[in-house]
């Protein structure tokens, strides 16, 4: 391959990523409009229900988002009747923020299902030695975001 194809590939490449990023975007932005939510309202409920219990705290370090932000996305989360809040059992001086799972599950499930649908309809079309190298793309994709939103917090 030539330097030149390759660049043309990279160049290529990248302009995908970065069209899939913002198509990304805007669905879940879509998605959220639809659950009466803000976009980041709708993925901190997406990481608070995969990561339940968790605290405040713990959720402003896994987005970065300040403790401040956080408060307020789990207030507009809870009149929504999204999540609730508890005393933690062990130690009462912490609160865990708990999913009204069934709710969210079968509110959100209803407007992903057809995309799920078309994702599993798309990915049958590769192998599994083509679904790993998928896989290590997208861990490897996602260390370097991790990554880069940590220098631009310094």
């Amino acid at each position: 391959m030539s330097t030149n194809e390759r660049e043309n590939l990279l160049r290529i490449f990248n302009d995908q990523l970065r069209h899939f990023s913002t198509d990304t975007i805007l669905f879940h932005q879509a998605v959220a409009e639809r659950l009466g939510l803000n976009s980041t309202d709708h993925k901190c409920l997406d990481m608070i229900l995969r990561n339940q219990p968790i605290t405040a705290g713990e959720l402003s370090n896994l987005t970065g988002l300040t403790t401040g932000t956080i408060t307020g996305v789990i207030d507009r989360l809870e009149k929504a009747d999204y999540v609730f809040r508890e005393k933690d059992p062990e130690d009462r001086r912490k609160v865990m923020i708990r999913v009204h799972t069934k709710k969210a599950e079968s509110n959100i499930m209803s407007h992903l299902q057809s995309f799920g649908q078309s994702m599993e309809a798309m990915l049958e079309q590769y192998d599994n030695e083509q679904m790993k190298f998928l896989f290590d793309f997208f861990e490897r994709s996602r260390d370097i975001l991790r990554n880069e939103t940590l220098k631009l917090k310094k």
